[in-house]
């Protein structure tokens, strides 16, 4: 897995022999330089087929390298390995219009020539072609591994872009997900444009400042934020020219502040959507709140959503048994073995799709 933050490639070697277990995993960082390389490719530009073509190359072979390195840590086999399952990195994501499409490179071919492992790939698309959004796929497994029959939860995954999904304890609710707007993204950008820093440690620069009540307003004001769901978003447009746009209109407000913001900004949309989610309850509403992903190392934003939501119990998916940062790539592996045995992968309630889906091809070993 390769997130929209675009820091590190993450495997997770998972066994499903009755229950998921979780046996190793390896990560390898993203240099700044193929980061910038990804993020030139996330929106329109020059000789984009050329570049995205030896791109997708190049993050087949680091994909490789990660499983690779998986398996010496684990003292695995790679001949024992059922088969990878491969998110990619997504460059476009556009799920509105009248064709619309997502992309995710890692060339999957090249990850099955490498490593000699059948290789499950390009889970998205399947969901575009019946009518859906393409996101957010990691629902059904918080299903299948966190749901409860005792209490209402939600899972918040904080990454590049944040995104909900709602568990009732009732087999009669639908689940629920979609991205709330942005998580990691423009804190990540704002921190490094300005301090030369990848993220914002425990949101230390962030609890610095003060929030700008004009200037959350603003960002506020944006219309995805205001549409129902089913929805998704990315870089498209959350990225920094759609957080310097809305500072054209401020001027006099520290940098630390602007990150205090931004900071409000993820908590309050994630806040909100938790809230909307006790509508969908009737008579119940949410119980316990589990967060997951880069975001779930942010203190000070965990202390802000927890502080918006005074009645509810905020915390990670650390309590549920999986740390916030494998949450995603054992989702993949997941679906992965969903598609190797013909099961299906989405959930129609959360994507707006036809109906569920069996995700991805299957491109197999030498």
């Amino acid at each position: 897995m390769s997130g929209t933050s675009i820091d590190a490639v993450d495997a997770v070697l998972v066994s499903f022999s009755g229950s998921i277990e979780i046996i190793e995993s390896h990560s390898l960082p993203i240099s700044a330089h193929l980061k910038n390389t990804i993020l030139s490719l996330c929106s329109p530009g020059d000789n984009e087929i050329d570049r995205s073509g030896k791109l997708d190359r190049e993050l087949g072979l680091l994909f490789s390298r990660c499983v690779i390195g998986l398996c010496k840590k684990a003292n695995i086999d790679t001949e024992d390995i059922e088969a990878i399952g491969s998110h990619g990195q997504t460059i476009r994501h556009t799920p509105c219009g009248q064709h619309p499409f997502t992309l995710q490179i890692s060339d999957p071919n090249t990850i099955a020539e490498v490593t000699g492992i059948t290789t499950v790939a390009d889970f998205r698309r399947r969901d575009i072609a019946a009518g859906g959004q393409g996101a957010p796929l990691v629902p059904a497994f918080h299903e299948a591994i966190f749901k409860s029959k005792d209490n209402n939860r939600v899972i918040v995954n904080v990454g590049g872009m944040a995104n909900i999904t709602l568990l009732s304890q009732s087999k009669s609710t639908p689940v629920i997900g979609y991205d709330t707007g942005p998580g990691n993204v423009l804190l990540d950008y704002w921190i490094n444009n300005k301090k030369a820093l990848d993220f914002d440690n425990n949101g230390e620069w962030a609890s610095s400042g003060k929030v700008c009540p004009p200037l959350l307003k603003n960002l506020l004001n944006e219309p995805y934020l205001q549409l129902p769901p089913p929805k998704s978003t990315g870089r498209e447009l959350f990225n920094a020219d759609w957080l310097n746009q809305h500072l054209t209109s401020f001027s006099g407000i520290s940098d630390a502040d602007i990150q205090c913001t931004i900071a409000e900004l993820t908590a309050q949309t994630i806040a909100n959507s938790i809230k909307q989610c006790d509508s969908k309850l009737g008579t119940n509403t949410v119980d316990e709140v589990f967060i997951c992903g880069g975001g779930a190392k942010n203190d000070y934003l965990r202390k802000r959503i927890q502080d918006l939501l005074p009645e509810k119990t905020v915390t990670t998916t650390i309590q549920l048994g999986l740390e916030p940062d494998l949450v995603e790539a054992t989702a993949f592996a997941w679906l992965a073995y969903r598609t190797i045995n013909h099961l299906n992968g989405s959930l129609a309630s959360v994507t707006g799709a036809k109906g569920d889906r069996v995700l991805g091809g299957i491109y197999l070993a030498r």
